[in-house]
């Protein structure tokens, strides 16, 4: 059994690159974290058969409350979404970090610093795709779930 997840942030009105992205990686779902949804629901529009899971960022006009953080869970692993900026990211992972484990996550996925970031906190992943807007390069992350291990990765869109 195997799963890939494609995860972006940030797209800001860009919605050629996450396009781009998924005709080249051919995911089993689409998150999307927020900055700006409406990208997210067009690129919906374009690929109607996949799954596509997204929280609202600060520059969705939310700033607080429901939409702004999400639990989804895939093949038994839980994963923490939020755009960032609620938990204040720019300023430390402590409190996106501490929220994943209040949610039992596996993984947390954020974005708002535009800076792409896929490392460890104990047995947590914690995942930034970075901005898939550019202007110079972009980027987005993968979450592949194989054999009951889950693993994640950063890619930079402009080498693909």
């Amino acid at each position: 059994l195997h799963m890939k997840l494609l995860v972006f942030s940030d797209s800001h009105g860009d919605v050629s690159h996450m396009e781009q992205a998924v005709l080249a990686e051919a995911p089993d779902r689409i998150v999307h974290l927020g900055d700006m949804v409406r990208d997210a629901q067009r690129l919906a529009k374009r690929f109607p058969d996949l799954p596509l899971d997204y929280v609202y960022g600060n520059c969705d006009g939310c700033y607080s409350g429901p939409g702004t953080e999400q639990v989804l869970t895939v093949e038994n692993f839980r994963i923490l979404m939020m755009h960032g900026h609620t938990r204040g990211v720019k300023g430390g992972l402590e409190r996106a970090v501490l929220a994943a484990q209040e949610a039992e996550a596996h993984a947390v996925l954020f974005g708002h610093t535009h800076r792409p970031l896929c490392d460890r906190a104990g047995a947590l992943w914690v995942l930034n795709p970075g901005s898939c807007r550019g202007p110079l390069f972009w980027t987005y992350g993968i979450l592949t779930i194989q054999e009951g291990q889950l693993r994640c990765r950063t890619v930079r869109g402009d080498a693909v």
